[in-house]
C-alpha cells in the first residue's frame, strides 16, 4: 500500500514505537492488536538483538495487523527486513544514510523515516528521500542514554525548515505531551508511554485525545 504525503502527515499524530521489554505474560502481537484497536495512527517495530528469522516472522504478523486498521507499518533500521516482509517502510538513524542511498535501497513507494536532531540534519535527511523526520530527543529518552532535550525552539525552527512532516520522539508521555504545544510537529511517537504502560489500550486512547488536542493547536 502506498500513502501519500498527507496520509503519511495524518499518521504522525500517534506513531507507536514497540518495545518487548515490558511483555510480561503477554506477545508483542497481542500488545500491539490493543494499540491499533485503541487508536494508534502508526506502528514501528523496533528489535536489537533479535535474529533475522525471528525479527521477520515478527514483522510479517505486525504488518498483516497495521494493514488490517490502515496505519502504516515501518521496520526500525533493518532495511533487510523490511524488504523482505514488505512493510510499508522503514525508519533509519543519521548514520545510516552516509555513503548510502536508502532512498534507492528501498524503491520510490516505500516509506523512508530518519532520526534528526538539528535543522542541518533535518536538511539532510530531507535531502536524503525522507518522506518524515523523527526529532528528538524532545525530554530525554531512558532508550538513548546520550541523548539530550530539545527545546520548543528548536522544534519549531526544525519544522519550519523542511517540508516533510516531522515527529517528536524521546521521553514523551501523557503528563509532558502537551507541553509541545506550539513547535509544530505534527504529531508524537511513543515508547514507554504506551508500552510500559499497566493498560496499554487505555494508554493509547488517552494519548490519542491529547495528540489530537496538540495538533488542533497549531492551526
Amino acid at each position: 500500500m502506498k500513502f501519500t504525503r498527507d496520509e503519511i502527515r495524518s499518521a504522525m499524530l500517534l506513531y507507536a514505537v514497540t518495545d518487548r521489554s515490558w511483555l510480561g505474560e503477554r506477545t508483542l502481537p497481542e500488545m500491539t492488536e490493543e494499540v491499533l484497536r485503541s487508536g494508534a495512527t502508526f506502528l514501528q517495530v523496533r528489535e536489537k538483538g533479535m535474529d533475522h528469522d525471528a525479527f521477520l516472522a515478527e514483522a510479517e504478523i505486525l504488518k498483516e495487523q497495521a494493514g488490517r486498521y490502515h496505519v502504516p507499518f515501518v521496520v526500525n533500521d533493518s532495511i533487510e527486513v523490511a524488504l523482505e516482509c514488505d512493510a510499508d517502510g522503514v525508519h533509519v538513524g543519521q548514520s545510516d544514510i552516509v555513503g548510502k542511498d536508502v532512498r534507492a535501497m528501498i524503491g520510490p513507494d516505500k516509506i523512508l523515516g530518519i532520526s534528526a536532531n538539528t535543522v542541518e540534519t533535518a536538511l539532510a535527511a530531507q535531502q536524503a528521500g525522507a518522506d518524515y523526520i523523527g526529532v528528538g530527543a524532545v525530554f530525554g529518552t531512558t532508550t538513548k542514554k546520550d541523548a539530550k532535550s530539545l527545546t520548543v525552539e528548536a522544534l519549531r525552527a526544525i519544522c519550519d525548515a523542511v517540508d516533510i512532516p516531522v515527529v517528536a520522539i524521546g521521553g514523551i508521555s501523557a503528563d509532558n505531551l502537551l507541553q509541545l504545544q506550539g513547535s509544530g510537529v505534527d504529531g508524537v511517537a511513543v515508547v514507554s508511554a504506551i508500552f510500559a504502560q499497566p493498560d496499554p489500550g487505555a494508554a493509547t486512547a488517552h494519548l490519542r485525545t491529547l495528540a489530537e488536542e496538540l495538533v488542533a493547536d497549531h492551526g
